[in-house]
């Protein structure tokens, strides 16, 4: 029997820009029918540039944001464009989203919603964090339809492959605990396991249980203490280990799975269970704002988490969000349990000092400059510290403490060192 195949086939060039609108409310103040340009960005070989409305492109919708895609060149042939809005929450999960039929795009033409999300609804939606939001904009263009013959015709499939079940077989033999050969005693729980699961899954586990621990810990019988764990974040160490997630009950983003993330992420680092403590670390990004800030940021310097850390930095760099943190305790945690976090060196007289490139950024524009400018190339290249003559340690260290605590030194020794240090502090323009 002789068989033939055919496609039809619609060429399409797909492509997404992500704006971020940090500083909600500085925007409101936009008269109705005016907007806030992005910058100019390229998407499938075209100029674009999004049209923010903060109250509405028409007085019939001033109580809504409308948002608006803008073609900025001239093309001899108009574009067949579909085009999606979406939020996207902690720059990673995208929301339901708005998404067109396919419309035409001519020169210097734009598309959107006027009607994208009422101003309350937004204030009131998770969407809002930190007075900051963000939007996704996937646009996909298609240049041509055409046909196609295909060299083969599709195969009939009368055989089934399911996906791999191992993940489920392994847990029900965590919780039937048939064939446990090690016992844990964690927190006044008991928990029984496998040991060659455990050794095959962590190395750390595998000298424990094949090691010199074998003899000491678990002969004859005997159990293994844990005594620096809770019972409950052991419990699901071990879930993981048996299946490669986590338990249905940490999949939410409240602030109670967030402690109990950091937990895991210590016990991940332990026992070198490398996939879960990056699992941990993707989540605790979720979790960063002012109240949590140093604690988090702690943990990321404690257990080398690279990510995470430059996550809280990320943070950090928006003026809103040091503000809130300036309102904490946090900047003074940093500087005395983070010092290696410090990624800046002044060198004052024969003092050194160390800081953070960010927190300096957003608390002067000299050093944004300084920092992010010209003045980076020049003082701190090959991580070279930035000299500083014209200034003493002390009053530089004065300097530091206000821009990172927003108050004063208190062991000035009298009225007469205080109205000195104040001359000084006044010269580099910090009051």
């Amino acid at each position: 029997m002789s068989a033939s195949a055919s496609a039809i086939v619609a060429d399409t060039t797909r492509g997404y820009h992500i704006l971020k609108i940090d500083g909600y409310s500085g925007t409101k103040g936009t008269p109705t029918g005016e907007f806030i340009k992005s910058n100019p960005f390229t998407l499938c070989g075209h100029r674009w540039f999004i049209q923010y409305y903060p109250n509405g492109h028409t007085s019939e919708c001033a109580d809504y944001i409308s948002i608006f895609l803008y073609l900025d060149e001239g093309v001899s042939k108009a574009l067949k464009v579909q085009l999606r809005f979406c939020f996207i929450d902690d720059m990673e999960v995208q929301t339901p989203s708005l998404t067109s039929e396919p419309v035409t795009f001519g020169s210097y033409g734009d598309w959107g919603w006027a009607r994208f999300i009422g101003r309350e609804d937004l204030e009131r939606s998770k969407h809002l964090k930190d007075d900051s939001f963000v939007v996704r904009c996937d646009v996909a263009i298609t240049n041509e339809i055409r046909t196609e013959e295909l060299a083969d015709a599709p195969t009939t499939t009368f055989v089934f492959v399911p996906p791999s079940n191992l993940h489920q077989h392994l847990g029900d033999l965590l919780q039937t605990e048939k064939g446990a050969d090690v016992v844990f005693q964690v927190s006044g729980e008991t928990f029984k396991a496998h040991r060659c699961v455990l050794a095959a899954r962590s190395p750390v586990f595998s000298s424990e249980l094949f090691g010199q621990m074998k003899e000491s810990d678990a002969t004859a019988g005997g159990s293994i203490r844990i005594d620096d764990m809770e019972a409950y974040v052991f419990k699901a160490l071990l879930f993981f280990v048996y299946t490669d997630s986590l338990p249905e009950n940490l999949m939410s983003d409240d602030d109670e799975q967030g402690v109990m993330c950091q937990h895991l992420l210590v016990a991940a680092d332990r026992y070198n269970l490398e996939r879960l403590k990056l699992i941990c670390e993707y989540r605790l990004c979720k979790c960063i704002k002012a109240s949590t800030l140093a604690t988090i940021l702690a943990l990321a310097e404690q257990h080398h988490c690279h990510g995470l850390k430059k996550a809280c930095f990320s943070f950090l760099s928006s003026p809103v969000n040091l503000t809130a943190v300036l309102a904490t305790d946090a900047f003074e945690y940093l500087n005395t349990t983070c010092p290696s976090g410090a990624d800046v060196v002044f060198q004052v007289g024969t003092q050194t000092f160390k800081a953070h490139r960010c927190v300096l950024a957003a608390r002067s524009d000299v050093f944004s400059v300084e920092l992010f400018g010209q003045m980076k190339e020049s003082d701190t290249a090959a991580g070279g510290g930035i000299h500083i003559d014209d200034m003493e340690a002390h009053v530089f260290k004065a300097l530091l403490l206000f821009i990172y605590t927003d108050s004063l030194p208190e062991n000035l020794m009298n009225k007469e060192e205080e109205d000195a240090m104040l001359q000084h502090l006044l010269v580099a323009g910090v009051i």
